[in-house]
């Protein structure tokens, strides 16, 4: 179940830019999504910039560098919530074992997690770790593949990251997936 206050967190985690800068791991990976974000869709950019007038928002982003699916899902939620000037810090995934453990996704902690919360820390939604079409590979197949130490696991595994990794695609077509289904979320709350 996941956490429904996370008020305590305000104010723990770094800023987009602090997080960009102390990375350790896939700096540049990050930062080259980043800078090659542009709005696929005019209306979505017309909607995140409409946000400035709510100052209701904060956003809480669990996050590492060494994830694959941080560098290439967080780079477009930094854009999107500059875009909508929503207060948006990073928490490390290492140093928040008791706010993952309240977010986690089939059991497991994957990230990156994006907690949408009101000023008085109430969670009102989350998204992640991936957009949906591309996390549909991982949800098939854990339930295809209940067994870890089933022979045939690791190969089956690996087999689905590189599914995923089609799925996310080479260029920055995804980011248009992920500020749509970021967009679909925050319209409803």
């Amino acid at each position: 179940m996941a956490r429904s206050n996370v008020s305590q967190y305000f104010g723990k985690g770094l800023t987009p830019e602090q997080f960009m800068d102390s990375m350790e791991k896939n700096k540049e990976a990050f930062r080259s999504w980043y800078d090659r974000f542009a709005w696929k869709d005019e209306s979505d950019r017309e909607y995140f910039a409409s946000l400035n007038h709510r100052d209701d928002l904060r956003v809480l982003i669990l996050a590492a560098d060494w994830c694959g699916d941080v560098v290439r899902c967080v780079p477009v939620v930094f854009r999107a919530m500059e875009s909508a000037g929503i207060p948006t810090e990073v928490l490390i995934l290492e140093n928040h074992d008791a706010l993952m453990n309240d977010f986690l996704t089939m059991g497991s902690r994957s990230i990156p997690i994006v907690i949408f919360a009101d000023t008085g820390g109430h969670v009102l939604g989350h998204w992640g770790p991936r957009p949906a079409h591309v996390q549909e590979v991982m949800v098939q197949f854990k339930k295809e593949n209940p067994d870890r130490e089933a022979p045939d696991y690791q190969d089956k595994l690996d087999a689905a990251r590189a599914e995923i990794r089609a799925r996310y695609g080479e260029g920055t077509g995804i980011h248009g997936v992920i500020v749509k289904e970021l967009r679909e979320l925050i319209s409803g709350l």
